[in-house]
């Protein structure tokens, strides 16, 4: 059997893509407008030393394995592989396609990979975290999410929107949630480059404090809000949640933050939360979550934990929202952006590709291939309802039951 051929058996036939291999062989159609290309043997030690999905995205990672043509389209491919790996059988053929169990070697991972250190979830783990996925660089970023630098799921009043229209959406309605008036007081937890401090202190007339654990996103963020003259209302620290000490605010978002926190904290994080939120304030969590029945946290030999999001977890919503009323809050209002963030994330696939030379000569083509698939995967759960996120409004519980929100509150 030719590695054409096998490629194929593992998919099941009847390929909509092509496929061609290093030794010269081709399945699937002639005229398939995109084709998988496994480029050399090291795809094969990689799949076979570390099965499943992370072997295929280190080759990936690596140039091992290669896509001419639309990812869209390679990436249709998963359901064909429920658990994104190799059966015996056909794992027995690669290993002989290799020269035998014997002739396996571990390769090093692409250096994009990382593993850290300490205790999980400790400030310092969490800052390294952090710096792993944002401190890539400045201007990649701007490349891929586009003037606006929002690094989190878009509100689209249209299909038609642009980004930058669908990004303005999702600030606004967050400062409607939040009923922003001016003087108010904000504090924006996981602020990335300021956009929602600098949306809602020019909009609505706040005095706002953004709070990031990357200081390359903090520098940017201060500078932006000196460019658009925002300085003495905006204020931009590097800086952990667990050491803000000079509330109380208004008003509190976290927009995408909420996945670095950790179900052991997730209880730590809302009383928190809540000490530092006035009495009548609101609290707006925008977070990915997961359907029920699966695990918190990311695999460990997955590759969004390898890659991406190292420490990341997601939370069942229905967890989520009992965690916010037992740490003093009353669930106001929640709403599921799920096919909000599917298109969030075909935009920045497009933009990343559109721009794939000048992003590859940024941070790498490795850096650059990481992101590709993460995005382009990522858009796929979230069609596919495998993975969810959620808005969720909370207030403080008072002792006379006032929650300050009115009767029919309308957001859009």
């Amino acid at each position: 059997m030719t590695l054409a051929s096998l490629v194929e058996d593992v998919l099941h036939g009847d390929l909509p893509v092509a496929v061609s291999a290093y030794d010269g062989s081709r399945a699937g159609p002639a005229d398939a407008d995109t084709t998988l290309l496994v480029k050399s043997r090291d795809a094969l030690l990689r799949i076979a030393t570390a099965p499943g999905e992370l072997g295929i995205a280190r080759a990936y990672v690596a140039g091992d394995l290669d896509i001419d043509g639309s990812i869209w389209d390679v990436l249709d491919l998963r359901d064909r592989m429920p658990n994104v790996g190799l059966d015996r059988t056909h794992m027995l053929q690669v290993v002989r396609e290799l020269g035998g169990w014997r002739r396996l070697r571990l390769l090093p991972p692409p250096p994009e990979e990382v593993r850290l250190r300490g205790r999980r979830h400790s400030a310092a783990r969490d800052a390294a975290a952090i710096s792993h996925h944002y401190d890539v660089s400045n201007a990649f970023y701007r490349l891929v999410l586009g003037p606006s630098l929002t690094y989190s799921c878009a509100v689209f009043h249209d299909p038609g929107d642009s980004l930058e229209e669908a990004q303005a959406n999702k600030y606004e309605l967050i400062c409607r949630k939040l009923g922003l008036r001016p003087g108010m007081r904000l504090l924006d937890v996981g602020c990335g480059w300021g956009g929602m401090v600098l949306h809602a202190a020019e909009h609505h007339g706040v005095t706002a404090v953004g709070i990031t654990l990357s200081k390359p996103q903090a520098e940017l963020a201060q500078k932006r809000a000196a460019q658009a003259g925002l300085s003495e209302r905006v204020e931009i620290r590097q800086q952990d949640y667990r050491h803000v000490s000079d509330g109380p605010f208004d008003a509190i978002s976290s927009i995408g933050m909420f996945e670095h926190v950790g179900q052991a904290h997730l209880a730590e994080y809302f009383e928190r939360l809540r000490e530092l939120l006035a009495a009548g304030g609101r609290l707006l969590n925008h977070g990915i979550s997961h359907p029920p029945g699966q695990r918190a946290r990311l695999p460990q030999r997955s590759f969004a934990n390898r890659y991406v999001f190292p420490d990341g977890e997601l939370h069942e919503i229905g967890r989520v929202v009992s965690t916010i009323q037992t740490a003093g809050f009353e669930v106001r209002h929640l709403e599921s952006l799920r096919e909000h963030y599917a298109l969030t994330l075909r935009r920045w696939v497009d933009n990343l590709e559109r721009a794939w030379d000048e992003a590859v000569e940024e941070v790498g083509e490795g850096r650059a291939r990481v992101w590709r698939l993460y995005m382009a995967a990522s858009a796929i759960n979230f069609e596919a309802g495998r993975t969810q996120i959620h808005q969720v409004l909370a207030t403080p519980n008072a002792d006379d039951g006032a929650s300050g929100m009115p009767l029919r509150p309308v957001f859009e």
